[in-house]
This record gives structure tokens, sequence and C-alpha cells, in this order.
């Protein structure tokens, strides 16, 4: 369950919902409910053909791939200054269809960077359901805690397109991934990228029969230029890189930062 615009705004813009359907339902497993909720400005629609256009092609779209679209109308209103304030209740409504069809659900994937939604993931587990969350940007170090799951969606193969010619994973193309190792008196360490959506996301470490993981080495010499390599090792930050074969194996090329808390 998402909200468009929201993600659109907090570093999700071009999210493929085809590989998110494919990311929840890994392991064979069959979708009880698909929701995209879409916060929706009648009053811009009336006037601008190219917003009304693209707002319905999006929701058509997803009802390809069998999501629900629930379509939200903003509110818009002024502050106490007089200077436009835009309400919408869509939090609201996704928390209480949430906790009504939990009830009836093993898992919920929720996409949102809402750190108030802590306590909504909290009542979903006490229910019985495991919550998972996929983010982006500005996402609460809370949120997560609280959740069964996370993982940030940069990582999911294919969920935002990289530009390459390769496929996600082959020498030569670009990935996503972490640095979960690295030595700052010899100067490299080691990235871990993803490299299959399946029900084994748990065997993070690459060298375990089943992991979808890899493991690729890192020269400190290929991170972006004025980048602090001192916030590594970390699993927080995402980076950016080409994989490139060597005599040794996998190194990582082109390493650039492409989200931190």
């Amino acid at each position: 369950m998402l909200t468009q615009q929201m993600f659109s705004q907090n570093g999700g813009f071009g999210l493929r919902y085809e590989i998110l359907r494919k990311f929840a339902t890994r392991g064979g497993e069959y979708p009880a409910r698909l929701n995209v909720y879409q916060i929706y400005d009648a009053e811009r629609a009336e006037r601008d053909t190219s917003y009304r256009e693209k707002a319905t092609r999006f929701a058509e779209v997803l009802r390809d791939y069998e999501y629900k679209v629930i379509e939200k109308p903003l509110t818009n209103k002024e502050d106490t200054e007089g200077d436009p304030l835009v309400h919408s209740a869509v939090d609201v409504d996704m928390a209480v269809d949430i906790l009504e069809q939990a009830k009836e659900l093993d898992k919920v994937v929720l996409l949102t960077n809402k750190a108030s939604f802590s306590r909504l993931v909290e009542t979903v587990q006490q229910k019985g359901s495991r919550v998972e969350i996929v983010g982006f940007d500005s996402i609460s170090s809370k949120l997560k805690r609280k959740a069964d799951m996370y993982i940030s969606g940069y990582m999911i193969p294919g969920l935002l397109p990289i530009e390459s010619p390769y496929e996600w994973g082959e020498v030569g193309s670009r990935v996503r991934g972490v640095c979960y190792d690295f030595s700052h008196n010899d100067g490299y360490g080691f990235l871990r990228y993803l490299v299959a959506i399946n029900e084994h996301l748990w065997i993070t470490d690459s060298r375990f029969e089943g992991s979808p993981f890899k493991t690729v080495f890192a020269h400190i010499s290929q991170f972006e230029e004025n980048f602090n390599t001192s916030f590594l090792p970390s699993r927080e930050l995402i980076f950016e890189f080409d994989l490139s074969d060597s005599d040794k194996g996998l190194v990582a090329e082109n390493i650039s930062l492409v989200s931190a808390p």
C-alpha cells in the first residue's frame, strides 16, 4: 500500500509497479490486496489537460498489474497567514484500511516514510501479521526498527531502473548496494548488492548457499570525489556503481552515493 505522490517526492520517482508486485509476492505468494492511494487534484485537472491525462494513464497502467487505485481528493485551504495549505486524509484512510484488512493477511508490505506509522506497524504485528517496509529517502530510524524487515527501494533490482545497456547484476551493469565492510588502514572494502528477488533475503552473506546477494570489492579510489569514507562501513548509505571484472573477481567502479539518512 502506498501513496504515489509521496514516493515521487521522496526518491521513488519512476518506480516500476510490476517489480514492486514481484517483490511483495516473492516465494510464490499471492496478493490478497494491492492498494495504491493516488492523491488527485480535481481543480487542477479541470484546467490542466496534461495533468489529467497523466493521472489517468497512471491509474490505467496500475490496473493492468491488478492494483486497486484508490483516488483521494485534495482539499485546498489557507493557513493563518493566508498561504495555501494542502490537506488530505490519505494517511488516515491508509491506516484504517490496513488495520481492517490485516485481520485476513499474513503479511503487509507497506511503502511509506511516515514515522507516525510506527504505532500502526506495531498494531498490525499484534494482530499476527508480518510487516515489511520499503522506502527510499527520508525514512525514520524508528519506523525501520519497528518493521519485521526494512529494505531500501534503491536496492531492489529494477524497481527504480538504471540507465545501462546491461541487465542488473551482469558484468558491465550499474547496480546499487551498501558498503558493509571497509578497512580504513588498507583503503578498501566490500559492497553488497541484491541480484534476485526471492524468499531468502535474510541470507545476506553471499558466501552462503541460497543467498540472493553478491559481494564486490571496492577500492577507496573509486568513490566519488569529496566523499567522506569515515562514514564507512554503513548499511544506511546506498551507493550506485559499475560492475567490472578482474583477475581477482568483481570490482566496483565509479561509486557514487545516491541515498543517505
